[in-house]
């Protein structure tokens, strides 16, 4: 943690083929090893994936299906009196973003036997119709956060 001050929050450029501050999210997550191109390549088949699929506006199901998928409260460990405790707090907005691409390319990668694009979609889709593995990781992290309620109070 920086002691001087406060780290500058750069402005991110959106994306030039949609426009879309999302989608240059979603490619920035998906990029391994500094390989944009290849992760632009991935996102837009997946977004024609998701044309296809749903036949609906392909951007417009992917803000609906990322916003599913972003979580609203985790555990943390705080150590009180020699004791951990996992306490429950809140996410603040840019956190919930992050955690849920983070979900969406690792579940998206751990199907093996698909090609990327339609792996990424299906995880869409999947978010879209609120089911899928990133949901149920999502369901995970707030059913942990409500049996540790208990220990709430030693948030600050």
């Amino acid at each position: 943690m920086a002691r001087r001050r406060r780290a500058v929050k750069r402005v991110q450029t959106a994306d030039p083929k949609f426009n879309s501050e999302l989608v240059a999210r979603v490619v920035r997550a998906l990029m391994k090893s500094g390989k944009k191109t290849t992760a632009e390549r991935i996102v837009y088949g997946a977004i024609e994936e998701l044309k296809e699929k749903t036949g609906k506006d392909p951007i417009e199901v992917m803000d609906i299906a990322i916003a599913n998928m972003k979580p609203k409260v985790e555990v943390k460990s705080r150590r009180v009196g020699g004791t951990t405790y996992p306490v429950p707090v809140e996410i603040r907005p840019a956190r919930q973003l992050s955690l849920a691409l983070r979900w969406m390319a690792m579940f998206a990668s751990a199907r093996r036997g698909t090609p990327m694009p339609k792996a990424v979609a299906l995880e869409l889709i999947e978010a879209y119709n609120n089911q899928g593995n990133v949901i149920k990781k999502r369901d995970d992290t707030h059913k942990m956060a409500q049996a540790n309620k208990a220990f709430a109070h030693y948030a600050w």
